[in-house]
C-alpha cells in the first residue's frame, strides 16, 4: 500500500460538518475570504480583507500577497537584492540621525580619541559629537571585518559621547552575530526608548526575542514595525504570520492538552449526521420496538432514539448509551453498527485515533456496512491522509457499487481538493442512484458556481426549490450564492425563508446558520452592525456553542473596533474548536487580536496610524 501523502499547502482540512465543504468554520472563512475580498487593510501586523460577506477575516495562506499593497513590480535584481538584504539581520546603520555633510574619515587605533565615563565630562558638546562620529566610523569597520569584539567596544564608547538610537542598534548587531541574544534585547530596548519607530532596532529585537522563544514579544515588536513601515517589507510581514502560528500553536497544545472531549454544537452534529442519507435503523432495533434498556441492544435503541431530539442533551445522551451498549456487549448482529455508531460520536467529539479504531473494528466484523468505510474515509482525509481516504471509497465500492451515500462523500473529497470536475461528477452519480436526497443537488449546484457556471448552477437551485420546496437548506445555501452575487435583497429572502421553515420543522433544535447568513448580508449591504450582532446573539441564545456564530460575532465587533470584546469571542472560538488544527486557526485570531491590543497600548501613535492606513473599520467594502 502506497504511503498516505498529505493534503497539498494551502488547502483546508476537511470536517463534513455540514453539506457544504469545507465546513469547519476557521476554513470557510478563509477559503471566502481568500475567493471575495474587495478591500485589503492590516490590523495587528497582519494582512486581512472584508469579504464579499462584508467581514474582515484573516488571510493565513502563504502563497498569497498578504501584505495587501498596489505596490509596481520592482525588476528581479531588485527583489533579489532586498531578499538578500532582508536576510541579514545585523546590517548596519551607515548614517546618523542628524544628515552630515561629510562623512568622517575612520582613523587609526592610535588616533581614536581615549574616553570613558570620567573623562567625557571634560568635553565640549561638539567634541562629544566628533568623539562619536570617528568611534562609530571605527566600529562599522571593525564590525564589517568580523572582528565584533572591537566593534563592540568602540560602539560602547560612541555612546558614552553620545547616546545615539544607531549606536545601540549597531552593537546590538554585534551581538547578534555572536548569539547574545540577551544583551542584542538590551542594546535594542535602549535604541527604541529613545526613538520608538525605529524599525531597524525593532526587527533586531524581535529576532532575539524569536530566538529566545519569547514569542508574542516577538510577535508586537514585529507588527509594530510592520505597521511604522506601512508594511513594506515582506519579511517582517512573513515573520508576523510566522509568530501568529508559533504563539498559537505553543498555547494550542496546553489547551488540547487539558481540554474535556465533548460534542461541539448541535448544529454541527446535525449537518454532520444529515450528511449521510437516512436509513432505517438494523432489524431488531426499531424504534417502537420493545426492548429491555439494560442490554446492550437496548442501549443501541436508546442511542437512536435520543439522536432524533437532534439537540445537545439528546446528542450527549445517545453518545453514552453507544458507549454503554458495547460494554455491556452481547450485540450479536448489531456489534459492527455499535462501532459504527461509537466512532461517529468519537469522532464529533475531536477524538480521531480512536474513533478509527472503532471504525475499523465495525468493517472488521460487517465489511458490507459501507458506511462505516464511508465515515473512516472522512477521518483519514481530515487528518490529511488523503490516499487512505480514496482506499476506503474503494473498499466501500467493492462492497456495493450502487451506494449512493459512497459517490457524495468521495465528490466531498475531490470538492476539498479543489478537483471540481470529478466532484460534479460524482455528485451527479449519487443523484442518478438516489434523486431523493438533497444535498447532492445542493452541492452540485454549489460545485457548478465554483467552477465558474453560473447560470447552471442557479438553474440547478432553482430546481431544487421546485423539488424540495419544503427543505430549508435549499434556501440558505441558494441564498449564499445569491449572497456572493451582492443580490442582497433576494438572498436576504431566501435567508427568511429558511429561518421560518427551521422553526416549524425544528423547533426545538433549529439550524441557526441562515440567521447567521442573513446577519452577513445586512452587515455588507446597510453596514447594519446592531441589526447584526442582534441576529447572531439570538442564534448564539438558540445554539450557544455554534462556532460559525461565535466567530461571525467576533469579526462583527473587530469590524467596528471593539477589539476587547472580539478577543473574548475569538478566545470562545478557541474554546469551541475540536481539532487541534481548529483550535490553532481560532487562536491566531485570538492572538493577532490581542496584540492589537497591545499596539494601541504601547504605541498609541501606532494605532492612529493604523487607523488611517485602514480607511476607518467598518468603512463599507469596495469592488
Amino acid at each position: 500500500m502506497a504511503a498516505p501523502s498529505p493534503i497539498p499547502t494551502g488547502r483546508p482540512f476537511p470536517d463534513f460538518v455540514s453539506s457544504t465543504p469545507p465546513s469547519s468554520v476557521w476554513d470557510r472563512i478563509s477559503t471566502w475570504a481568500a475567493e471575495n475580498k474587495a478591500v485589503v487593510y492590516t490590523i495587528a501586523g497582519v494582512a486581512i480583507v472584508v469579504s464579499g460577506a462584508g467581514v474582515a477575516y484573516y488571510l493565513t495562506d502563504s502563497k498569497t500577497n498578504t501584505i495587501g499593497r498596489d505596490s509596481p513590480k520592482k525588476p528581479k535584481k531588485e527583489k533579489r537584492r532586498k531578499k538578500d538584504d532582508e536576510k541579514k539581520p545585523a546590517d548596519l546603520e551607515k548614517g546618523t540621525v542628524e544628515p552630515k555633510p561629510k562623512a568622517p574619515t575612520v582613523e587609526s587605533v592610535d588616533e581614536l580619541p581615549e574616553v570613558d565615563e570620567t573623562t567625557v565630562g571634560n568635553l565640549s558638546e561638539q567634541e562629544r559629537k566628533d568623539y562619536a562620529a570617528k568611534l562609530k566610523a571605527a566600529g562599522n569597520t571593525a564590525y564589517g571585518a568580523k572582528d565584533y569584539t572591537k566593534a563592540i567596544d568602540l560602539y560602547g564608547k560612541a555612546i558614552i559621547c553620545k547616546p545615539d538610537p544607531i549606536f545601540y542598534s549597531n552593537r546590538a548587531a554585534c551581538y547578534n552575530a555572536l548569539g547574545q541574544w540577551e544583551k542584542v534585547i538590551e542594546d535594542t530596548t535602549a535604541a527604541i526608548n529613545l526613538d520608538n519607530e525605529y524599525v531597524k532596532a525593532l526587527n533586531r529585537r524581535a529576532h532575539a526575542y524569536e530566538n529566545l522563544e519569547k514569542f508574542s514579544e516577538a510577535l508586537l515588536d514585529f507588527t509594530a514595525s510592520c505597521i511604522i513601515d506601512g508594511f513594506r517589507n515582506e519579511a517582517s510581514a512573513q515573520a508576523v504570520e510566522r509568530l501568529l502560528k508559533k504563539v498559537a500553536e505553543a498555547k494550542g497544545k496546553a489547551i488540547l492538552a487539558s481540554k474535556e472531549k465533548r460534542l461541539p454544537s448541535p448544529t454541527f452534529v446535525t449537518n454532520y449526521l444529515q450528511s449521510f442519507r437516512a436509513r432505517p435503523p438494523p432489524a431488531g432495533l426499531e424504534l417502537d420496538a420493545e426492548i429491555e434498556e439494560g442490554t446492550g441492544i437496548g442501549q443501541l435503541q436508546h442511542g437512536l432514539r435520543a439522536m432524533e431530539k437532534k439537540t445537545g442533551d439528546g446528542y450527549e445522551e445517545a453518545a453514552a448509551a453507544f458507549d454503554k451498549a458495547l460494554e455491556l456487549g452481547e450485540l450479536g448482529d448489531n456489534e459492527a453498527f455499535a462501532y459504527n455508531m461509537r466512532g461517529t460520536f468519537r469522532y464529533l467529539r475531536g477524538e480521531n485515533r480512536e474513533a478509527l479504531a472503532d471504525l475499523t473494528k465495525s468493517v472488521d466484523l460487517q465489511p458490507a456496512l459501507t458506511q462505516s468505510f464511508i465515515k473512516r474515509a472522512s477521518m483519514h482525509l481530515e487528518l490529511g491522509e488523503k490516499d487512505l481516504a480514496a482506499e476506503d471509497f474503494e473498499k466501500a465500492m467493492e462492497q456495493n457499487n450502487d451506494d449512493p451515500d459512497i459517490y457524495y462523500h468521495r465528490a466531498q473529497l475531490h470538492f476539498i481538493l479543489g478537483e471540481f470536475g470529478d466532484a460534479a461528477k460524482d455528485y451527479q452519480k449519487s443523484i442518478d442512484l438516489d434523486r431523493d436526497f438533497i444535498f447532492s443537488h445542493i452541492q452540485l449546484g454549489v460545485t457548478q458556481y465554483k467552477m465558474g457556471s453560473i447560470a447552471s448552477s442557479m438553474a440547478t437551485f432553482r430546481r431544487c426549490i421546485k423539488n424540495f420546496d419544503k427543505v430549508p437548506d435549499v434556501y440558505n445555501y441558494y441564498g449564499e450564492l445569491l449572497l456572493d452575487q451582492q443580490k442582497y435583497q433576494e438572498a436576504i429572502e431566501k435567508f427568511d425563508t429558511a429561518v421560518e421553515m427551521e422553526k416549524q420543522t425544528k423547533p426545538l433544535g433549529m439550524n441557526v446558520l441562515p440567521l447567521i447568513n442573513k446577519a452577513l448580508a445586512l452587515f455588507q449591504w446597510k453596514q447594519d452592525f446592531a441589526e447584526a450582532e442582534k441576529l447572531c446573539q439570538k442564534a448564539l441564545i438558540i445554539d450557544p456553542e455554534c462556532d460559525i456564530a461565535v466567530a461571525t460575532m467576533a469579526q462583527l465587533l473587530l469590524q467596528q473596533g471593539k477589539v476587547t470584546e472580539a478577543l473574548k469571542y475569538f478566545e470562545r472560538a478557541a474554546e469551541l474548536s475540536r481539532t487541534e488544527g481548529e483550535i490553532v486557526n481560532a487562536l491566531s485570531y485570538a492572538e493577532a487580536t490581542r496584540t492589537q491590543l497591545e499596539v494601541q497600548e504601547k504605541y498609541p501613535r501606532l494605532a492612529n496610524k493604523l487607523q488611517g492606513m485602514s480607511g476607518g473599520l467598518g468603512a463599507p467594502p469596495v469592488r
